[in-house]
């Protein structure tokens, strides 16, 4: 009895011409985001101009990069991206090399390298970058110059498949996260018992300072937060808590598998990363890290959020149409 009426119901309910309509339209709509999503997938391009090919040393001399396929001479690579960063730049530089030379000091058996990339700036972040590289030497300091702006995602990207080390870091050139905090986020790596192909992803955290920020923050701009976390974690990444920290450190091997195949070049990147790392079963920890608000951000707040939502549904929705496949072996060169 209770199906029958059921059933009588949703007769009626599907007999009404309005929600009828509304159905027909929903459904439109969403083949049409699909078909969107599909056709206006792109492939990332990773071919490099000649210039792009090759660092300055101190003194002025042309050297190729190498390739992230190359094995490993370095233990550490620092990969820092920068777009228009000459005022930030240096604080964040100095603070780095100071931290790594540190090291360096009381373990002589350490390397390392920083790869500052120049995102296609249109002020002097090249050569205030350039200066590190004078100052420490070519086999420490390297600048990475991109002839046109590829977004944050694009230049990390040319980075770290430019990258030595055995281990890889992303730091934003802003220093808002503490240098030293790169032990952290160490340790954390060398927690994970199972590396499956020696693969790991160490993620810092600001996930620990959420309540702090919310009380900062005005309501729209909270709203705007949540609904990111509610998307990321809906379409795209599950079990991490702050997918946007900038400060994230990989295995060389992880390393060439998630760049290879990164297709986002802007400020979604990071979830399109982890996302490929939760598809391959890499292992991903998460670890608190201080950080500081720095004035000169180049997000802007509704708009970019907007990109960035957008984005997350196009991830979702091109690898499950198959626009973008995991291409681990892609041509980096």
């Amino acid at each position: 009895m209770m199906m029958m009426m059921m059933m009588m119901m949703m007769e009626e309910f599907c007999a009404c011409p309005l929600v009828q309509f509304s159905l027909i339209l929903a459904l439109v709509v969403l083949l049409a985001v699909v078909l969107i999503a599909h056709v206006s997938a792109k492939m990332a391009d990773q071919t490099r101009c000649e210039q792009e090919k090759h660092f300055l040393s101190a003194d002025g001399q042309r050297e190729c990069f190498p390739s992230l396929k190359d094995p490993p001479s370095l233990e550490l690579s620092v990969v820092v991206p920068a777009y228009n960063e000459e005022l930030r730049l240096p604080v964040m530089m100095d603070e780095a090399m100071e931290y790594l030379e540190k090291r360096q000091k009381e373990n002589p058996s350490f390397t390392y390298e920083v790869i500052v990339v120049d995102d296609g700036s249109k002020d002097k972040t090249t050569e205030v970058a350039m200066k590190y590289t004078k100052k420490y030497g070519g086999q420490k300091v390297r600048v990475l110059t991109l002839v046109e702006n590829r977004g944050k995602g694009g230049a990390v990207r040319m980075g770290a498949l430019s990258c030595r080390g055995q281990l890889v870091l992303m730091a934003d050139a802003d220093g808002a996260t503490k240098f030293a905090d790169i032990e952290k986020v160490e340790e954390a790596l060398q927690s994970v018992s199972e590396k499956p192909g020696n693969m790991a992803i160490s993620c810092g955290s600001r996930a620990h300072l959420e309540e702090e920020s919310v009380a900062q923050r005005s309501a729209f701009r909270t709203l705007l937060m949540y609904g990111f976390h509610f998307l990321v974690w809906f379409f795209c990444v599950r079990g991490i808590k702050d997918t946007q920290c900038g400060f994230k450190l990989f295995t060389r091997e992880a390393a060439l598998k998630t760049f290879s195949s990164l297709h986002v070049e802007r400020w979604a990147f990071d979830v399109e990363l982890l996302f490929i790392a939760q598809c391959l079963d890499i292992p991903v920890v998460e670890v608190a890290v201080n950080w500081t608000e720095v004035e000169g951000s180049k997000l802007v707040p509704f708009w970019s959020w907007l990109q960035m939502g957008r984005d997350l549904v196009f991830i979702r929705l091109r690898y499950l149409t198959g626009a973008w496949r995991l291409e681990p072996d892609r041509k980096t060169q």
